[in-house]
């Protein structure tokens, strides 16, 4: 993939992502939940969307212990958590494009809250489709440059089935196919490699800049909220930070 990548700055984005750690274990435990419930197993080698979650978990340091006990939770017969997958898409200032990627156990809740804070900030939530159309789904897989030499890096990243790698400020930005990404993965992780960021994203095909401090500051403000939202798995945009 070429182009601007959102981890162009690794100490910006690592610090970012410390900060709100805690916040995201208890986001992959609940995906892992549902991951053991609608995969019917707690093995991953039997389940691929498992696999790919517990992937996403290692990248930001999730402590095995804790994987293990929300496998074992969500296999327990009196674990009464009932999560649904919901997407909702929509505008952001001067039309950014959105995606957010929600676990609810209450769509009556999460629709009002993602669709003020998309009205207050943005230009509203959309129809189904109507901003997903420009996204393509990729495993994404960020490693941190230090002193790797980039053609060795990219060598094996395509020995392992990567699709692409690019060269993104202080980083290394490996994509594959949304089916590749455990597998390449895995492999990467067995040369050694250490990972800023492992996981199947929407990737934009293009980007918005946003031109005025208004735009820029509504925008902040629309994705720290989306986030902090506990229904909320992912948000997805174009806009282009760089």
């Amino acid at each position: 993939m070429s182009g601007h990548s959102k981890w162009h700055n690794i100490q910006k984005t690592k610090g970012a992502a410390d900060a709100k750690r805690s916040q995201a274990f208890t986001k992959i435990a609940r995906e892992m939940i549902v991951a053991v419930k609608q995969g019917g197993s707690g093995d991953p080698n039997n389940n691929s969307r498992l696999a790919t979650v517990i992937a996403k978990a290692r990248a930001v340091n999730m402590p095995n212990d804790n994987i293990k006990r929300t496998i074992e939770k969500a296999m327990g017969s009196g674990n009464a958590d009932n999560f649904e997958t919901v997407t909702y898409e929509g505008y952001g200032p001067s039309g950014v494009a959105i995606i957010v990627d929600a676990l609810t156990d209450n769509r009556n809740r999460t629709a009002p809250e993602v669709r003020h804070l998309l009205d207050k900030y943005g230009k509203g939530l959309g129809a189904t489709g109507c901003v997903s159309w420009s996204f393509d789904q990729k495993g994404v897989i960020v490693i941190e440059k230090e002193d790797l030499d980039e053609d060795t890096v990219m060598m094996d990243a395509l020995d392992a089935g990567a699709e692409d790698m690019s060269s993104e400020g202080d980083c290394f930005e490996i994509t594959t196919t949304p089916d590749a990404f455990g597998s390449v993965l895995e492999a990467m992780e067995a040369k050694g490699y250490s990972f800023v960021n492992a996981a199947v994203e929407m990737v934009p095909q293009n980007y918005v800049k946003l031109e005025s401090e208004e735009d820029v500051k509504n925008m902040e403000k629309l994705i720290d909220l989306l986030e902090e939202n506990d229904d909320v798995q992912n948000v997805w945009h174009n806009w282009d930070q760089d």
